[in-house]
This record gives C-alpha cells, sequence and structure tokens, in this order.
C-alpha cells in the first residue's frame, strides 16, 4: 500500500512539473485592391485614388505597424481587371525575423528600399494605372472568379508546431473592387450570365412596381431578375467590399435622383451584389457608397 501512495504522488509530481502546451492565434490581413479602370472614371472626377490611399495607410499603420508590432505577415496588392499583380508588399516573404523588422522599419540593409520606399513606389504605381489604363466592356465579375481561382490573391490559414506549442497563423482576407457597379460589357449577346446594365436595373424596378414589393422581395420571387451565383471553395475565406463611387443617375449640380428612394440604380446594384455574394457563399459582404 506504501508503494501505491509512493507511486502515486510521484505521478502527480511529475505532472506538476510538466509544462502546458501554449496555443497561440494570430491574425494577419491579406488586402487586395481590384480597380475598374474603364471609362467611368473619365466621366466624373475620380475619388477612387484617395479611397485606395486610406487602404493603404490603414495596411501600414494599423496592420503592420512600424516600430511597434514584430512579426508582421500582412500584404497588400493593387490589380486592374485586366492585369495580374500591379503592385504588392508582402511582409510573409520575408521569413528571418530580423531581416523583416529592418524591412518595416526601413533601417539597417532596408533604410533605402524597405516599407517606406515600397509604399511609395506602390502609389507610385496606382496612380500610373489610373493615368494610361483603361478597360471598356470587361465582363467584371467572370474576372473576378477567375483571379480568386487561378491568382494567388487569396492566402490560407496555417499553423506552426515547436514541441508542444502550437501557433495558429490566420488571414483576414479583404478584396475592395472599385467600380460603379454597373456590369456591362461588349459580348452580352454570347453570354449574358453576368451582364447587369440599365436595361437589367430597369426590369427590376418595374417588377417591383407592378407587384407593390420591395426590391428585396422582387429579386427572392424573381431568380431571372438576379445574377448566377458561382460558389468557390476559396470564397468562404474571403470578406469582399464593392466600393461604389458614381451614381448614373444622379444630378450632381441640383443633387436629385431620377428615381425615388427605393427604386434608384444604387440601391438595386447593392441589392443585386449583396444576393449574389450571400449566394456564392463569401464570408461577407459591404456595399460602400462615398
Amino acid at each position: 500500500m506504501k508503494k501505491i501512495l509512493i507511486l502515486c504522488s510521484a505521478i502527480v509530481l511529475l505532472n506538476s512539473c510538466s509544462t502546458e502546451p501554449k496555443i497561440k492565434h494570430l491574425t494577419y490581413q491579406n488586402i487586395v485592391i481590384l480597380s475598374d479602370l474603364s471609362s467611368r472614371i473619365d466621366n466624373k472626377p475620380s475619388k477612387d485614388i484617395n479611397e485606395i490611399l486610406k487602404i493603404i495607410d490603414f495596411f501600414k499603420n494599423e496592420c503592420v505597424k512600424p516600430g511597434e508590432k514584430i512579426g508582421d505577415r500582412s500584404s497588400i496588392i493593387f490589380s486592374s481587371f485586366s492585369d495580374k499583380v500591379i503592385a504588392t508588399i508582402d511582409i510573409d516573404k520575408i521569413k528571418k525575423l530580423e531581416d523583416k523588422q529592418q524591412f518595416i522599419n526601413s533601417s539597417g540593409k532596408f533604410q533605402s528600399n524597405g516599407l517606406n520606399y515600397q509604399i511609395n513606389d506602390f502609389v507610385l504605381k496606382v496612380n500610373n494605372s489610373y493615368a494610361n489604363i483603361r478597360n471598356k466592356g470587361l465582363d467584371l465579375i467572370s474576372v473576378l472568379i477567375e483571379k480568386i481561382e487561378n491568382e494567388p490573391i487569396v492566402k490560407k490559414d496555417s499553423s506552426l508546431t515547436n514541441g508542444i506549442d502550437t501557433t495558429y497563423i490566420n488571414f483576414d482576407n479583404h478584396i475592395y473592387i472599385f467600380t460603379d457597379g454597373y456590369l456591362e460589357y461588349f459580348n452580352k449577346n454570347s453570354n449574358n450570365q453576368f451582364y447587369f446594365g440599365i436595361s437589367e436595373i430597369d426590369k427590376v424596378r418595374q417588377y417591383s412596381k407592378i407587384n407593390n414589393v420591395d426590391i428585396q422581395t422582387a429579386l427572392n420571387t424573381n431568380q431571372s431578375l438576379s445574377l448566377t451565383p458561382i460558389k468557390n471553395k476559396k470564397n468562404q475565406f474571403i470578406n469582399l467590399h464593392i466600393l461604389e463611387t458614381h451614381e448614373r443617375d444622379k444630378n450632381d449640380l441640383l443633387q436629385t435622383y431620377k428615381y425615388p428612394i427605393g427604386q434608384r440604380d444604387n440601391e438595386i446594384l447593392e441589392a443585386v451584389w449583396r444576393k449574389w455574394a450571400k449566394e456564392s457563399g463569401f464570408k461577407s459582404f459591404e456595399w460602400k457608397k462615398y
């Protein structure tokens, strides 16, 4: 009996001395900016660049935090719909912690080509793209689906194990699309799957009026008025943001609208995009008018 008690005491003592496994959860941001560089930005003064600068500032001062944060793994990408990546900053590609911190703080061997330099170069490439690229009549949703599926713009979560300790690396994927929300392209006659322009908007408006229902009810009742959802395993990891800059049915001079509240182009487009994003399985959806 005495031996049993001694053995039990030894087991308790050993358990009390053992190290508890540590589990950490770290979250980083993966920001993707896609700009619809069509004639829309020539029709009215463009507000896109100022909004993009706000996103870049958020990336630097809220995600990376030079001088404050250690070991960040966030990234930011800019592209038009017709191009692959035009500008990118990916902190995660720098593996050594010392090099990473020197890059983030623009110090040591990265004094002249660190984060500050990369951000200035990023902004320059954004400005050049807006000045020189014009794509008319692109099928934006088809291109978006293609980019999500085939380009490395979505980051997956991972984990690292060191002995008994585990660190879970999570990424918040955000895709910001700068557009006016209209989905108009040249080959509508051969493929109208994602075409949604003035005619399609008016069909929703008329159905809503005739049946005396709001826009959301109209879309839920008559599926032919909506966009075709496209499910992708990667969609569940993406927070989709549509940043709408121009309302075609608004008179900026008089500050009046062609249609009453509840029937305006912008409201219909938002409802159509929101329904499509939800049915396509995106993690979240934001429609921002500014």
